[in-house]
């Protein structure tokens, strides 16, 4: 398989030499035995998956993370066949689908270049107006360009920034400095707050038409179960209505209008209509035509005696770095944030029916760090990182590795968590490294643990 359908492994086997079982379990703390015999069953397994989520992501080098699971996957074969590959676990059903449609600031719907001068004439034509061919700003690179002035207007859908970001202080204060600020929103939250313009939007999942898109690449139809409250429009109808305003007379669509539009411009969703998605379980992309069956898995062809003039996948030259933020004297402990089973990201969706056994958020810290700290179950702290501080409770874990603190972001109500994270980012995805901030612990004068 690597001879056949891969290039590079040479120039990777030497890069990766100085990469040995030794090196790996001192730079992750994991014994070395336990690497070893989880790579020997990976690699031997008739079929296997790498799952990841956030943990990989949430690095300055979170892409290189990726590429070397990918290299994992060609080293053994496990992509192109059923029950393998690899799989990135979406926060929600529907964040793939948002990628699909071309909520990337590099992409038109379908994964279809922006400087690609044939797609980009071809959207032309069905939109009926011109489009930018230069690729946008990721997130990260918007603040940057708000610290600036160079971007003075937001409009933002969905998306709670002043509550979600790190070094959130800094976001909340860009926010502040725009020109304008307009959000739609199907919640009050900390962001819309500081808008100067909210347009209230219905509920994607319990009050709209339309579809979802897994991560696995299945579309699958959504149907209203409740009426939007009075004032709250449909996104499509809201974008639709400023469309308009601005001069640009798009139809009134429906849902399946909408989507037969997306079928005409995006091949992969092509053979994806309506009456085909009401049926059984929905379809994986790419469905390219009415009489394909969707696509149970990807990169099939990399086991084909033909490559059929494709290139084989290379494998990638990743170099493993530790956390820009380092730890020092003054900060020597390592925060990392996650998410809890009941909750989702900044809260406002989850927090009405989140456990009511969490009535706060602690920090989870190692029995060794507390000894040390001389701190006890359920004491109130200070805890600080360069950026600012805040207040929260001590929770001890048996298993929590020793130097290494852990909490959740769903409760920034209670906790400003994210004014503790680093905003370092990843220079080709712009993620910051939620996962490696560095903090200190101290005692609050006078208070009492229990």
């Amino acid at each position: 398989f690597i001879e056949h359908s891969t290039t590079g492994f040479d120039k990777f086997a030497d890069h990766v030499e100085p990469y040995t079982l030794d090196f790996a379990a001192s730079a992750t703390g994991v014994d070395a035995g336990a690497i070893e015999d989880l790579a020997h069953r990976y690699a031997m397994a008739a079929s296997a998956q790498i799952l990841w989520t956030l943990g990989i992501t949430e690095h300055h080098n979170g892409v290189e993370n990726v590429l070397s699971l990918c290299n994992l996957a060609l080293l053994t074969g496990h992509v192109g066949r059923w029950g393998s590959g690899l799989v990135p676990l979406r926060g929600q059903n529907n964040v793939q689908g948002g990628g699909d449609m071309g909520a990337l600031p590099n992409k038109l719907p379908g994964f279809q270049d922006v400087d690609d001068a044939e797609a980009l004439r071809k959207f032309e034509a069905v939109y009926g107006v011109a489009l930018n061919p230069e690729p946008g700003l990721h997130l990260t690179l918007m603040f940057e360009a708000m610290a600036r002035k160079d971007l003075t207007g937001l409009y933002i859908i969905g998306e709670n920034p002043a509550d979600s970001e790190a070094d959130v202080q800094h976001t909340r204060d860009l926010l502040r400095g725009l020109d304008l600020l307009v959000v739609q929103d199907i919640f009050m939250t900390r962001t819309a707050e500081l808008a100067d313009v909210i347009l209230p939007a219905s509920v994607g999942w319990a009050e709209s038409d339309g579809t979802v898109t897994s991560s696995e690449r299945r579309v699958q139809r959504v149907r209203p179960a409740l009426t939007p409250p009075e004032g709250a429009r449909h996104d499509h109808e809201i974008i639709g209505q400023l469309a308009k305003r601005f001069g640009v007379s798009w139809p009134s669509s429906t849902p399946e209008e909408l989507w037969d539009e997306l079928r005409s411009l995006s091949p992969m969703h092509k053979g994806m209509t309506y009456a085909r998605l009401e049926q059984g379980e929905g379809l994986q992309w790419p469905c390219p035509d009415l009489d394909h069956p969707g696509t149970q898995y990807l990169h099939a062809w990399l086991w084909e005696e033909d490559l059929g003039g494709r290139s084989p996948a290379p494998f990638s030259l990743t170099n493993h770095e530790g956390p820009k933020e380092q730890l020092t004297p003054d900060f020597p402990l390592r925060l990392t944030t996650g998410r809890v089973l009941d909750s989702y990201n900044t809260g406002v969706q989850t927090r009405g029916y989140s456990s009511p056994i969490r009535s706060g958020v602690d920090l989870e810290i190692s029995y060794q760090d507390a000894q040390r700290l001389g701190l006890t179950q359920g004491e109130r702290v200070r805890v600080s990182s360069p950026r600012g501080s805040v207040e929260m409770t001590i929770s001890i874990e048996k298993d929590q590795a020793e130097g290494l603190a852990f909490t959740t972001f769903h409760f920034p109500e209670l906790v400003d968590l994210n004014i503790l994270t680093n905003d370092q980012w990843d220079p080709l995805s712009g993620t910051a490294e939620f996962k490696a901030a560095a903090i200190r612990i101290d005692k609050l004068a006078g208070n009492s643990s229990g």
